[in-house]
């Protein structure tokens, strides 16, 4: 169920009009008419005027200039999709067989058959860097690439889109950038990028492991960091050729 992501949809057991017994029609204890005590404006302890811990004006804890974390100036670079897609437009999308509901970290699993079993096996959570990189900036942008596919029609592509209908991923020289992957297909997919070493993001402070292909699996959503230090034409792809062959592959243009 990790690597479908608990979707929902493909659960029958879940199906909530599968089961008359979630059937609130059928459920006049669920009778919100037949409960009085469930009548807000009976409710003064629900009236937001007169819960004082409500007010925000007088909650400290809640006041976003008080929260560092939430301030301007130290958020998270926003988020570009390189092409413009809108995750949300995936599940319409005749390349996209499959969107992922909640991907999660997955760096601590060794795999399907591999975990669980008796063995220490080595994961991209155990990797760390013997030195630091030379490098330590924060990225100034972030770009976000869904991982898709359809199995039926065997096309493969980053956010939806094939090779054939994607525009380079445009990059300056010198610039520092997060990519962020959502692995969206039920198939594991070795991301590589020509060119570059990558800082994996795996919670080693600044020991991260230096990669120039990492592994994405189902359901995972991973990031590394990188200097576009090296200008020219850079092959971006899935290192399962056959994936790459059938769409998975970008131009990165650092210039």
């Amino acid at each position: 169920m990790a690597d479908m992501g608990m979707e929902h949809e493909g659960m029958a057991g879940m199906d909530s009009n599968a089961m008359p017994g979630m059937d609130h029609s059928a459920m006049p204890g669920m009778d919100h008419s037949a409960m009085p005590g469930m009548d807000h404006s009976a409710m003064p302890g629900m009236d937001h005027s007169a819960m004082p811990g409500m007010d925000h004006s007088a909650m400290p804890g809640m006041d976003h200039s008080a929260m560092p974390g939430m301030e301007t100036t130290d958020r998270a670079p926003i988020v570009i999709n390189s092409d413009g897609v809108v995750p949300a437009d995936l599940r319409r999308n005749p390349n996209v067989d499959h969107v992922a509901v909640q991907p999660r970290n997955r760096l601590a699993e060794a795999g399907t058959g591999l975990d669980g079993n008796g063995r220490r096996v080595l994961t991209y959570a155990d990797l760390r860097a013997l030195k630091p990189d030379g490098n330590q900036s924060p990225p100034s942008r972030e770009i976000e690439f869904h991982l898709t596919g359809n199995m039926e029609r065997f096309v493969w592509g980053f956010n939806g889109k094939k090779f054939s209908e994607s525009e380079p991923v445009r990059l300056k020289l010198g610039e520092r950038v997060r990519f962020v992957f959502i692995n969206n297909t039920m198939m594991e997919h070795p991301i590589h990028l020509h060119g570059f070493f990558t800082a994996l993001e795996n919670g080693q402070g600044e020991n991260l492991p230096l990669k120039h292909t990492v592994n994405v699996k189902p359901n995972e959503r991973l990031s590394y960091i990188f200097t576009a230090d090296t200008p020219g034409y850079w092959a971006f792809h899935c290192h399962l050729l056959f994936h790459m062959d059938t769409g998975m592959f970008r131009t990165v243009i650092v210039a």
